[in-house]
């Protein structure tokens, strides 16, 4: 009895894995880029054309 009751336990593994994907990571980058150069470039507008009619 002590053998089938061996055998009728499962053993659970979780295998941690890290997942870097490349492609993920340019597409955030490229994104966060474009992000920022619109964030400059607005700040360029209103310093040049909106301040100086003030």
């Amino acid at each position: 009895m002590s053998e089938s009751r061996r055998n009728n336990v499962e053993v659970e593994r979780k295998e941690v894995q890290q997942k870097s994907d490349s492609s993920l990571v340019a597409s955030t980058f490229i994104k966060y880029a474009a992000y920022i150069i619109i964030f400059f470039g607005f700040l360029y507008f209103l310093i040049r054309y909106v301040f100086p009619k003030f």
